[in-house]
């Protein structure tokens, strides 16, 4: 894409979409954390379901290991890898109390030292939480960015560090939670819905799909 296009995509799905956002439930910065780590080849949905009740009781990390591994275990027991994701959400919760004082580093560095916190974690946290320009590259945005040919790469780093060169302003802020809500309701992983896509006609993939199946 050149770069008139680049700015043109990203302002149909602003236009589509002026406001966009995470769609994991959390009330303060600790618990994004612990949903964006709980999200982890996991649905928005599932996630959301299991922290509701999490939530209404644990705020803190203090709470968090009050609650301790087991309990933990109890809320989150419908997400996939449970037992591991509980492990990890209890030994980073001990980390932001240890080296912390029990608040949210506001840096990729330090965010990542914690258990079970990646890069793209840390990115989703440094962007819905403290609004820095990150790029949060999931299965979605991977796929996204090859297909469309707005950011090719082999790897979420290489598709990241394409999307920071390219995308442009007012849409940096923004822009990865379009290309996500993209990938999950337009740009399909089987059967992307070009009929309704907003940006088709600025899109490189080939096998585009015109029109709607039928009985869907």
């Amino acid at each position: 894409m050149t770069k008139d296009q680049i700015f043109e995509f990203f302002r149909r799905l602003a236009e589509d979409n002026p406001s966009p956002e995470t769609e994991l439930e959390y009330g303060n910065c600790y618990q994004l954390v612990v949903a964006v780590a709980l999200s982890a080849q996991a649905t928005d949905v599932g996630v959301n379901k299991a922290t509701r009740a999490l939530f209404r009781e644990v705020e803190t990390p203090q709470q968090m290991l009050a609650l301790g591994e087991d309990g933990l275990k109890e809320h989150i027991k419908t997400i996939g890898l449970f037992n591991s994701k509980a492990k990890n959400v209890i030994l980073l919760s001990q980390l932001l109390v240890d080296d912390y004082g029990g608040e949210v580093p506001d840096t990729r560095e330090d965010l990542v030292r914690l258990p079970g916190v990646g890069r793209k974690t840390a990115n989703v946290v440094l962007n819905c939480w403290f609004g820095q320009e990150t790029f949060a590259v999931d299965t979605h945005i991977l796929r996204v960015g090859n297909r469309t040919g707005l950011a090719k790469g082999k790897t979420p780093e290489q598709v990241e560090a394409k999307l920071e060169r390219r995308v442009p302003q007012p849409f940096r802020l923004g822009a990865h939670h379009w290309l996500i809500l993209h990938g999950r309701y337009v740009c399909k992983a089987r059967t992307p819905e070009c009929w309704r896509c907003p940006v088709v006609d600025l899109c490189s993939y080939r096998k585009k799909v015109r029109e709607k199946p039928k009985g869907r």
